[in-house]
């Protein structure tokens, strides 16, 4: 009987056990996680989870009794501390030894740390800490005008937190969106009387607040730290498997060994629509991942083909963006983007290769359709409808 091991309990992971079970894989699947919670999805984590609006057991990907039922062996906080690729086996922080016959990495990614006594925003029980400390009158300091920045930023101005934020970038989402969009996300949390520090960075924390760049100091309750994440490829590139800016992978999810994989987060798959490869660190490419690498494993002919897709909530803007920015020449509105309902079209050579849809719901399918055709618009139509 085969044995498939999938190192890292999230949602990729989760979902690949899943799709294995689905697809009729009777062979022993084991699922090992670091953390000690079962597998859940992060995006309510900074957004409903953290204002209080959902519940806890909203959050998982399966219900408690679900792993034993359907014969996964789901192992909580226990570390993979090493992959023996020659001899098909993975070695666990307790001393064991796991051998298997296919192997998912799903391990994810970690956030950037600053020095300092800071906070920061990945698991179940940062996002519950946070949650705590979110009372009325506190006074809250995110470092960085990221999604996950300013996502926590809305949530303590939701709560009532005096709060600043500090991004070494001229605007919020610089690099995400650009200048314009990035200014439009500033303007929301300004005009919410979030106080917005651009141009200058955190040069130290300590226990009351920030020291700036400039030298400026800044006092705060807490400070919370959004700086992006990096992926844990750590495991692979100890293993000799081939890495880039994450675990480098075919259109498949195979890996440069012909029995390991890898998704979610931590992997850099190619992707057939952009011919190049790409890495994702949202939900959807977890979600969609998962999947595919479980169907992969089983020697299936499949693809993750699936258009970079995320979204974000903060307060009482909801954004979903579906495809790729890079190598935009243009940019065409659909909608006064100042009206906070709108379309936003990234075209190069005259192709839609991404679109952001701000407080206009049920369009992404036509908007990823228009990306995937690679046809040539007519941008008059496009802005009008």
């Amino acid at each position: 009987m085969a044995t498939f091991v999938i190192v890292g309990a999230g949602l990729a992971g989760a979902k690949a056990a899943q799709t294995l079970r689905e697809e009729g894989f009777d062979g022993e699947i084991v699922l090992i996680g670091a953390e000690t919670e079962r597998p859940y999805e992060r995006p309510p984590l900074s957004k409903d989870y953290l204002q209080g609006r959902s519940e806890r057991d909203g959050i998982f990907v399966h219900a408690p009794d679900w792993y034993a039922d359907n014969g996964v062996d789901l192992r909580l906080g226990l570390r993979v501390t090493r992959i023996e690729l020659d001899h098909h086996l993975v070695r666990l922080g307790d001393g064991s030894r796991q051998p298997y016959d296919k192997l998912l990495v799903a391990t994810g990614a970690v956030p950037r740390r600053l020095p300092g006594p800071a906070y920061y925003l990945r698991t179940v029980e940062d996002s519950e800490a946070l949650k705590a400390r979110f009372t009325e009158g506190a006074s809250v300091l995110v470092v960085g005008a990221s999604w996950i920045g300013l996502e926590t930023a809305a949530a303590a101005r939701t709560a009532g937190c005096e709060v600043t934020v500090v991004e070494p970038e001229p605007t919020a989402l610089n690099r995400a969106l650009g200048p314009e969009l990035g200014g439009l996300f500033a303007r929301l949390h300004a005009s919410k009387g979030v106080e917005l520090r651009f141009g200058t960075a955190a040069a130290e924390i300590t226990e009351t607040g920030v020291r700036l760049s400039s030298g400026e100091r800044l006092t705060a309750d807490l400070v919370v730290v959004g700086i992006g994440a990096a992926p844990e490829v750590w495991l692979a590139r100890d293993a000799g498997l081939d890495v880039g800016q994450g675990i480098l992978t075919d259109a498949a999810l195979r890996t440069s060994h012909p029995d390991v994989f890898a998704a979610g987060d931590v992997a850099e798959f190619f992707h057939p629509s952009y011919d190049r490869r790409i890495r994702v660190e949202h939900w959807a490419n977890a979600l969609h991942g998962g999947p595919v690498a479980a169907r992969s494993m089983l020697g299936q002919d499949v693809a993750h083909d699936m258009l970079p897709y995320f979204f974000t909530d903060q307060y009482d803007l909801g954004m979903e963006f579906s495809g790729d920015i890079e190598g935009h020449d243009e940019i065409v509105y659909r909608g006064d983007p100042e009206s906070l309902e709108f379309i936003a079209y990234w075209l190069r050579g005259g192709r839609v290769v991404a679109g952001m849809n701000v407080n206009v719901w049920d369009v992404v399918d036509e908007i990823q359709e228009l990306i995937k055709s690679g046809v040539i618009v007519d941008q008059k139509e496009l802005s009008t409808g």
